[in-house]
């Protein structure tokens, strides 16, 4: 596993933003110079490039547009991962040139292969004409390239296919608003945007069986709803999955939101889907979601403590705070985001990705998995209300202390699975779904940011003891919790006025 991690410190990341379009060897570019900002069209010269696009036999990559390929030729020769973002967007990851796939490429779809290998399936041969557009200053402000490709499949027949196409590739820094006003010039002269996504989608296609990518049916029925909901966040935790072993912001919160929200739907729709097979599963992800929230958790709580001292005047930053506070957390966060890489590298996490698949391909459907969407999932989420009307009402019955902490802790887990049930039932309940959902998120907030208080004291008392040991002056540590306390009962005044706004009028007609 080191030495994954110490290759992935020689990876090179970059924005791809691009449009491509359908061509012919007589196809003539338009004069650029007419697109607003574009001064001069330089002719930057032709290259060579031979391409060799990895897969794993059953082409997982290629199914969810990622491409993985060993380049030589032109400026950038070498390996290049492509992440899908946005249509017509991709993060490239970029490694020096080897013989075989770079440890810390394999790493970044280690959750789309599980151990399948990694073969070439398609090389590409491209005699590219280079163009560059610039502004007065002779600032690059993007690069129009028309190639000439030879694709060949490396598996099967051998089958093999020609084409030409344009590629228009914005530069770092340059406005987004330029690619739509090239494409407007480039349409008045009759070039129209490719269909093939990329030259991969386009070698597979012509020659032989691509992948299937095709959008599933509108659902219909309470099965259809809750399996495309898990379908997509199915999709969002590999997504993110890619996004941790990057170190992205947000990464680690977004795997651990979509690991949650496949949880809450497995229990929140056991009318739907059979428990004995799903039951395990719900375990498993219970596992994932502790392990990503020890890197998570930290994340927020540093934030909140640092947020709360920039908020001290600095009269009252007696001693060392902030050296403190930072050896404090460096402390905890010791390796923290390399344990995560442990958990997402072990079998199993790798295993539970397996069984997800596993339910998603052949789902436990239950008899009301055919019935009127509208019936049983209104009903699936006025239990979950029920449950969370029941946790606030013994919350808010209990006097402030750490009974209560913990009840509201309870409360809000409940939320948030109440609110979740309801974001999937909003596309077949409409308005009254979509107002439960607005409204609970209020609550979840506020639940939320008590909580934060309660663990938050639980830091600030530490740091204060360490500082009275270390001959510190504690009090700045003694301030913020004061603070928190009062910030904590502000929050618990404020949830029964959040808490009687929360209708689920409506979800039973």
């Amino acid at each position: 596993m080191a030495d994954t991690r110490a290759d992935a410190q020689r990876t090179h990341a970059t924005r791809e933003i691009e449009r491509k379009y359908e061509a012919t060897t007589d196809t003539r570019i338009p004069d650029l110079t007419e697109v607003r900002g574009v001064a001069r069209v330089v002719h930057a010269g032709t290259a060579d490039l031979d391409a060799d696009y990895y897969d794993t036999p059953d082409l997982r990559l290629a199914a969810h547009t990622l491409t993985l390929r060993r380049r030589t030729g032109g400026t950038d020769e070498g390996w290049h991962l492509k992440l899908p973002v946005a249509p017509g967007v991709r993060d490239e990851i970029r490694a020096p040139l080897a013989d075989d796939v770079p440890p810390a490429l394999a790493a970044l779809v280690r959750a789309r292969t599980r151990g399948r290998p990694l073969r070439p399936a398609v090389r590409i041969r491209s005699s590219r004409d280079l163009h560059h557009l610039l502004d007065t200053d002779g600032t690059l402000l993007a690069e129009l390239s028309t190639d000439t490709v030879h694709a060949e499949r490396l598996t099967g027949d051998g089958a093999t296919a020609d084409w030409t196409e344009i590629e228009v590739e914005l530069a770092d820094g340059a406005d987004t608003a330029l690619l739509d006003a090239v494409d407007k010039h480039l349409r008045k002269a009759g070039i129209h945007p490719a269909t093939a996504p990329s030259k991969l989608a386009r070698a597979l296609q012509e020659t032989g069986t691509a992948p299937t990518t095709t959008a599933p049916p509108a659902p219909e029925t309470a099965g259809d709803h809750v399996l495309a909901h898990l379908h997509a966040q199915a999709d969002a935790l590999l997504t993110h999955d890619a996004a941790v072993r990057r170190s992205q912001p947000d990464g680690v919160h977004q795997m651990r939101v979509a690991s949650r929200r496949l949880r809450s739907a497995l229990r929140s729709f056991r009318s739907v889907l059979d428990r004995t097979a799903t039951d395990p599963l719900i375990e498993e992800l219970r596992w994932l979601g502790r392990e990503l929230g020890a890197e998570r958790d930290q994340e927020v709580l540093e934030a909140r403590l640092r947020t709360a001292l920039d908020a001290v005047p600095r009269p009252l930053l007696l001693g060392p705070v902030r050296g403190r506070l930072r050896r404090w957390s460096a402390a905890r966060s010791a390796d923290s985001h390399g344990r995560t890489l442990d958990v997402l590298d072990s079998p199993r996490y790798l295993s539970l990705l397996d069984s997800l698949d596993a339910l998603l391909t052949d789902p436990p459907l239950r008899g009301k998995a055919a019935k009127d969407p509208r019936t049983v999932l209104a009903a699936a989420v006025l239990k979950d209300h029920a449950r969370l009307a029941d946790r606030v009402e013994h919350a808010l019955s209990l006097p402030p202390g750490p009974d209560r902490d913990l009840a509201l802790h309870s409360a809000r887990k409940a939320a948030k699975r109440t609110r979740y049930a309801a974001e999937l039932a909003r596309p077949a309940l409409g308005k009254p779904a979509k107002r439960l959902v607005r409204r609970l998120k209020k609550v979840q907030d506020c639940l939320g940011d008590h909580q934060d208080s309660v663990v938050a004291r639980e830091a600030l008392r530490d740091l204060a003891v360490q500082a009275h040991a270390a001959g510190e002056p504690s009090f700045p540590w003694g301030l913020l919790y004061g603070r928190e306390e009062a910030a904590a009962a502000a929050r618990e005044q404020e949830l029964p006025g959040l808490w009687r706004r929360v209708s689920v009028r409506g979800l039973d007609t």
